[in-house]
């Protein structure tokens, strides 16, 4: 199979790159990415002379980019992880996450259509549904409710590939998972933030009374989930991706505080931001049951395989944070 992977340099999608070509050993990607604050190809070193896979700097916005990218042929589908994900980010700025997420998806199904690409897959999220009550799950027929600029603009992607599906015809599956964590995980996000904090002794910023709920999977095991959505799901159908492990905020920070020995006293209790959805929980029985996936990987053993990854790589952590990591496209791209 040859995939166009977008936004292939950033967390998520650098690890599927990677989960492919170690999967699949006839398998080839092309990765483009637009290489945005979060777009990070130390993600991905040691696979510029892969000969199964190549790196494109672009922006799925832009048509004729696009283009250029799928003129090589051959292409058997596309996998759209580029996305603006951050919600404090698009509270302060929701149109770069329309621009990116709703209409650079539309882009995207046009390119289908043009190219005649067999196959297309929308990763999504679960905070397209909105927020939960004390009880139950998100399910794939959950009316789409989101509650911040982010998460609107995924949903509005999302309806986009549905209208395509209906109206075009476009072969085309979304994904919608629960909060990721694993390697390579860009450090504003909870686990990698409490990580490298942590590391430092700094303090801990936890929202509110840090009792958010939060559904957590490991990326690995959400990599295969879209693999099989990729290579098994129906066309039309909406695939939940789920750990089945829904905590509150405070016991990941908790549980990160006793696998590195650290004392509670480190955490903060900041100001809520606006729009936060109290609860998530999503029912990736679907997946399950017809296609055969399963997560792999127990929270537990997840969370310290993450840990000790930052604790071997605090280089990355440090490239990151300070945005010596954007350099890295000149120093292997910049005179080929």
């Amino acid at each position: 199979m040859k995939i166009l992977v977008t936004g292939g340099a950033g967390f998520i999608g650098s690890n599927f790159v990677r989960y492919v070509l170690k999967t699949y050993p006839d398998d080839q990607i092309v990765n483009l990415d637009k290489l945005t604050y979060a777009g990070n190809l130390e993600n991905l070193a040691g696979l510029e002379d892969q000969k199964r896979y190549a790196f494109v700097r672009s922006d799925i916005g832009a048509e004729v980019e696009v283009d250029a990218a799928l003129s090589a042929g051959d292409f058997d589908a596309i996998v759209n992880f580029a996305a603006e994900t951050h919600v404090d980010r698009s509270l302060q700025d929701a149109q770069v996450f329309v621009q990116t997420n709703s209409m650079g998806t539309q882009v995207l199904l046009d390119a289908c259509r043009r190219h005649k690409i067999p196959r297309y897959l929308q990763v999504s999220t679960d905070e397209v549904y909105g927020s939960l009550g004390p009880e139950g799950k998100f399910v794939e027929t959950t009316p789409l409710a989101p509650n911040n600029p982010y998460s609107a603009s995924k949903a509005a992607g999302d309806c986009l590939v549905r209208a395509a599906v209906g109206s075009h015809g476009v072969d085309a599956v979304i994904t919608r998972c629960s909060n990721n964590f694993g390697p390579y995980q860009f450090p504003e996000k909870l686990i990698p933030l409490m990580i490298a904090n942590c590391l430092e002794d700094k303090e801990l910023p936890v929202y509110g009374d840090g009792m958010h709920v939060r559904d957590w999977i490991y990326v690995e095991d959400h990599c295969s989930g879209i693999d099989a959505a990729l290579r098994k799901g129906v066309a039309g159908e909406v695939y939940n991706i789920g750990g089945n492990y829904d905590v509150p905020n405070l016991e990941i920070v908790k549980t990160i505080l006793r696998v590195l020995d650290k004392p509670e006293s480190l955490i903060r209790f900041v100001k809520d931001r606006p729009g936060h959805d109290r609860r998530y929980a999503i029912d990736s029985s679907k997946i399950e049951s017809q296609l055969g996936w399963k997560p792999s990987h127990t929270f537990e053993d997840a969370m310290r395989s993450t840990v000790d990854w930052y604790l071997g790589n605090r280089d990355w952590i440090e490239h990151t944070r300070s945005g010596e990591y954007q350099t890295y496209y000149e120093r292997m791209y910049g005179n080929r």
